[in-house]
């Protein structure tokens, strides 16, 4: 039986996209990540290139988002291209990211600006990355920079997932960067981060007018039989600590594609070939997303979310249509059950880089031909153009 799902609408409501800069823009050559897809061995399936070569074509991409009838786009400004040298900023890169923020509102397009999304410039990383001993005196040199170019925005993210983040060091340390999955996080990146966000957000509120906060992919950890205990003590180092850190922020970042089950060891419990699965090889499961709000919710105490990213791996946009029908459905039930939720920014707007993935696995609204860039709605973006207009979803 189809259910009739009232959601609310824009301009009340935060509808659109995210995409991140190095997945999109093409030619971040003085990044860390660019290092990393090209050095000897490296772990990744291709070089991102020219990416999608948005760093020239944002204005056309944020015309897609915003003809379709979405009234938000989240997108990064690049760390590594504004300090590509330690204490040399950019004022041409600045002036470029400022005028990402100009095309949005003048297309009516609600900026969301993240100011570090995985990427760090390559002198930085050279110095240790989160791990130099000045790390977070250089990190809030560069959001007291950035901070130049944001005063009609209106919600800034300080760090994207850094809880992904402290897991990839961890591996990192351990291993490799393949293990960057869920690896054991390093609680002193953790922490490292924690301090970094708190200044930034010190930062950004002397703006006077900007809401601060970070985003943290929520897993949706369950527990197996007999496993509650070891399911708290996987999640803790993993999310509840980053959740505990946005208590006192103005909204966090709720990114949902998953859920991971833990089993009575402490470890998770591979899905079998009879589950669907995306092209990412994560289980089909838009029910995550509802029930990453209701916990976020309950960790933070109530803090305003943001889905600042929610979607699907498939070159199916019918499959792509159904996840999202059945992950607006269940934000609509935690909405319902007393949840404060501002927005749902859908991952990704266009078909893009997915780090160690490549470019296989698509999540966009919008496909790109590798070769002329030239951009091809799907149907799922009209779609969703539709539900934020209507508020209306048959689900």
């Amino acid at each position: 039986m189809t259910e009739q799902i009232t959601l609310p609408t824009a301009p009340t409501f935060l509808w659109g996209a995210s995409t991140a800069a190095h997945q999109i823009e093409g030619g971040n050559t003085n990044s860390d990540w660019w290092a990393k897809e090209h050095v000897a061995g490296s772990l990744c399936a291709e070089s991102s290139g020219d990416a999608v070569d948005s760093y020239h074509r944002y204005g056309e991409d944020i015309a897609l988002l915003a003809d379709a009838g979405l009234n938000a786009y989240r997108f990064s400004i690049e760390w590594a291209r504004i300090e590509p040298a330690e204490g040399e900023f950019s004022r041409a890169q600045l002036a470029h990211y400022r005028r990402m923020i100009d095309t949005c509102l003048e297309a009516g397009v609600t900026p969301m600006v993240t100011l570090l999304h995985f990427t760090l410039p390559r002198w930085f990383a050279e110095r240790g990355g989160w791990f130099a001993p000045d790390a977070v005196d250089l990190f809030s040199r560069y959001v007291e920079t950035a901070s130049q170019i944001l005063g009609d925005v209106g919600h800034v993210v300080t760090i994207n997932e850094p809880n992904i983040t402290s897991m990839m060091l961890g591996a990192s340390r351990r291993t490799n960067l393949d293990a960057a999955g869920l690896a054991a996080p390093d609680q002193a990146a953790s922490e490292i981060q924690a301090t970094a966000h708190r200044r930034a957000v010190d930062i950004l509120h002397g703006l006077g007018h900007v809401k601060a906060g970070w985003t943290i992919a929520n897993q949706v950890f369950q527990a197996g039989p007999g496993a509650q205990e070891a399911r708290d003590a996987y999640a803790y180092p993993r999310e509840d600590f980053f959740l505990e850190v946005a208590r006192g922020d103005d909204f966090v970042g709720v990114q949902s594609y998953l859920r991971t089950i833990i089993g009575a060891d402490g470890e998770p419990i591979p899905f079998g070939d009879d589950v669907e699965k995306t092209l990412t090889g994560w289980e089909y499961y838009p029910q995550a997303l509802g029930e990453a709000l209701e916990y976020t919710h309950k960790i933070t105490g109530g803090v305003p979310m943001i889905v600042t990213e929610n979607g699907m791996a498939t070159a199916d946009d019918a499959r792509r249509i159904d996840y999202t029908t059945g992950a607006l459905a269940g934000m609509a039930r935690a909405m319902s059950a007393g949840c404060r939720v501002d927005g749902y920014l859908h991952w990704s707007l266009l078909d893009n880089y997915e780090w160690m993935s490549g470019f296989r696995p698509t999540f966009g609204l919008v496909a790109v031909d590798r070769t002329t860039f030239e951009r091809t709605p799907k149907p799922s973006l009209a779609w969703l153009g539709k539900v934020a207009r209507t508020g209306e979803l048959s689900a």
